[in-house]
C-alpha cells in the first residue's frame, strides 16, 4: 500500500509543479502594460539659420503599452516630419545650455502629441529623451 501511494505522488509531482508555476505567470500578466523605447532612425541633421551650422539630435520616445507602439511605428514618418520642421532654422545660440535643450525637448513633447492627436490620439505616447544633441 506504501509503494502505491509512493508511485501515485511520484507520478503527481509535475503536474504540481506546473500548477504553482501557473499562479507565478497570473502575477506577470497583471504588472501592468509594457513600456518600451523607440528610437527615430535615422538620427535627425537640419540645418540651423546661421550658414553652415546644423543640429544632430538622437531621439527616443517611451510609449506604453503594445497598441501604442503599433500606432507610432505606423505613424513615424509624420511625427518624423513635424520635428524636422520644429528643429530646422533654429540659432545655434538657442541651444547651448541645457534649460534651452529642456525647453526643446518639451516642444518636442508638445510637438509630439499634437500630431497624434491630429491623427489618431496620443493614448501611450509618455515622453521623449535626446539620447544625442550636437550643434555644430
Amino acid at each position: 500500500m506504501r509503494i502505491i501511494v509512493l508511485l501515485l505522488s511520484l507520478l503527481l509531482m509535475p503536474f504540481l509543479a506546473v500548477a504553482n508555476s501557473g499562479g507565478g505567470e497570473k502575477k506577470e500578466e497583471g504588472s501592468g502594460p509594457v513600456i518600451e523605447y523607440l528610437e527615430m532612425t535615422p538620427k535627425f541633421t537640419v540645418n540651423l539659420s546661421e550658414p553652415r551650422k546644423y543640429l544632430m539630435i538622437n531621439v527616443q520616445l517611451l510609449v506604453e503599452g503594445a497598441e501604442a507602439v503599433a500606432k507610432i511605428k505606423k505613424h513615424m514618418p509624420a511625427l518624423r516630419h513635424e520635428l524636422i520642421m520644429l528643429y530646422t532654422g533654429r540659432a545655434s545660440d538657442q541651444l547651448q545650455t541645457m534649460e534651452q535643450r529642456e525647453a526643446l525637448r518639451l516642444e518636442t513633447v508638445t510637438t509630439i502629441r499634437k500630431a497624434l492627436e491630429n491623427l489618431e490620439n496620443s493614448d501611450g505616447f509618455r515622453d521623449v529623451f535626446f539620447t544625442e544633441i550636437l550643434v555644430d
